[in-house]
């Protein structure tokens, strides 16, 4: 008598819950990024499963930025990073624009949202070295744009630089996460320099960095706010062409 094949839904259910008894034992353990996991042997034996199933565990947990597997030397808790996340938002915007855009302006929606609501509190935390940084991008900006070149390295730093000053690490990772993504939905959309206005793009730069140096969280906001306008209104143009 031949055994029945296993139905998907139970494959998916002992996946799932083999990952979270591995994500339990690194956290039990109070394991570190970075820190050795137990060897291959050592998890087969401790959490009862066989090498097939442990290895497609781990291609999840990797996946996911969970866990490191450096070829020759091990598994290891994977440093902190969100590039999985990254992946799959970019993925998922530049999806939306074959279609609608919806997700797409929803991650410009999540972007603006966070810049506008955390400005004032990274402009009461603001340093000089932050404001010379600044000004250092903004100047870049200014001479690539005059010679009709983009600038895509230090719009990046300006705004990693702008929320500097709240010293939240996860945050910084974050704002780098929508940052890029934002970025790939942009490319997607148009990367001609009369749609993109790389002057205009530093000027609104500048003109955020004159409202941090005065402290003038309000104007700041409402410039960090229109300063999405661009994307939106190519986002825009892009769907009524679908339509």
């Amino acid at each position: 008598m031949s055994t029945p094949p296993v139905r998907r839904s139970d494959a998916r259910a002992r996946l799932r819950a083999l990952t979270n008894d591995i994500t339990a034992l690194i956290l039990e353990r109070g394991l570190l990024p970075g820190d050795p996991l137990p060897t291959e042997q050592e998890l087969m034996a401790e959490l009862g499963v066989g090498r097939n199933s442990l290895r497609e565990a781990i291609k999840v947990l990797q996946a996911l930025g969970i866990i490191d597997t450096r070829h020759g030397f091990g598994m290891f808790v994977a440093e902190d990073n969100l590039n999985a996340l990254e992946d799959s938002l970019a993925f998922r915007g530049q999806m939306s624009l074959r279609h609608h855009g919806h997700e797409a302006n929803e991650l410009v929606d999540v972007r603006q949202a966070l810049e506008a609501g955390l400005i004032g509190q990274a402009i009461a935390a603001v340093a000089e070295e932050h404001l010379e940084a600044l000004e250092q991008c903004v100047v870049q900006m200014e001479e690539r744009a005059a010679r009709g070149e983009q600038f895509v390295e230090q719009d990046k730093a300006f705004h990693r630089i702008l929320f500097e000053p709240l010293g939240n690490r996860l945050l910084s990772n974050l704002l780098g996460v929508f940052w890029d993504v934002y970025r790939s939905i942009y490319d997607a959309v148009d990367t001609d320099p009369r749609a993109t206005q790389p002057a205009k793009t530093a000027q609104d730069h500048r003109d955020i960095l004159d409202a941090v140096k005065a402290k003038d969280i309000a104007t700041a906001r409402s410039l960090i706010s229109s300063h999405f306008d661009g994307i939106r209104s190519l986002l825009d143009a892009r769907q009524s062409l679908q339509k």
